[in-house]
């Protein structure tokens, strides 16, 4: 394992903070790690907060680890938006994959995901962590973007003819969707949340079609095994940086390191 500050006979304490969206498959992998991982899972609610936003309070939670507790602070999550953007490493090393976002995970990699983007434009992901931890964040998303109030409830607040212009306004980007990918990697216990997706798909007049998933970088990222270059590590006294290509992520110098 290339963490710093191995214990002996290999043994490693990592700290994962993660995204509740992959609960699943990071739950799987912490019980397959030989390393002791303590993990904690942050709210999805947070993406719809904005990549400053997001990343401070990230960047919260980073900093609430006890400083020497842990070889590594594991990110289990994508650059998502920018929300890593600007994360330091202020007393313990960060280790997070090198993926525009959590489908990119769940596909097995920016590589693999890149392509599917480029050749099958206005798709729409689920997996089994968008369908279960989605529901009660919906206030989260409302309060934040609207996006998930009805035409209902926007009629009430504005009146007919705005109520109505402003639900079309924000649902426009369904029209840009023509087809809806569930991702399976597995550890689904039972066909409910296939139905669910197909079941979303046919309401929106989507094709639908199951993709298989990976649960490598799941399982590399908690098993230390960070090589080829699919993982950034951020020393201390760096921050992460979006580089807007397809490394996804670099390292930054901050200027003053908190000691």
């Amino acid at each position: 394992c290339p963490c710093s500050g191995g214990r002996p006979g290999g043994f490693v304490k990592l700290r994962l903070i993660s995204c509740e969206v992959l609960y699943r498959e990071m739950c799987d992998a912490v019980a397959r790690s030989p390393h002791l991982v303590d993990a904690e899972f942050l709210p999805k609610g947070w993406h719809d907060l904005g990549g400053k936003r997001m990343s401070a309070l990230v960047q919260e939670r980073v900093d609430a680890v006890p400083r020497g507790a842990y070889d590594a602070i594991l990110l289990g999550y994508g650059l998502c938006g920018n929300g890593l953007d600007s994360v330091e490493a202020r007393h313990t090393m960060l280790v997070l994959p090198r993926a525009h976002d959590c489908i990119a995970l769940l596909m097995g990699g920016r590589q693999r995901y890149q392509q599917f983007f480029e050749e099958h434009p206005g798709t729409f992901y689920r997996s089994t962590g968008w369908l279960e931890r989605g529901k009660e964040l919906r206030q989260l998303t409302h309060a934040t973007a609207g996006l998930d109030a009805t035409l209902e409830e926007l009629v009430a607040k504005y009146g007919e003819e705005n109520g109505r212009y402003l639900y079309e306004e924000l649902t426009r980007y369904r029209q840009n969707y023509r087809r809806l990918v569930y991702i399976e990697t597995g550890l689904e216990p039972d066909r409910r949340f296939e139905e669910e997706a197909r079941w979303e798909a046919a309401e929106n007049g989507w094709e639908f079609q199951k993709m298989r998933g990976s649960l490598e970088l799941f399982r590399r990222l908690v098993n230390g095994e960070w090589g080829g270059g699919e993982f950034l590590p951020v020393q201390q006294g760096e921050r992460i940086r979006a580089t807007y290509d397809d490394r996804v992520v670099s390292v930054e110098t901050v200027r003053q390191i908190v000691a």
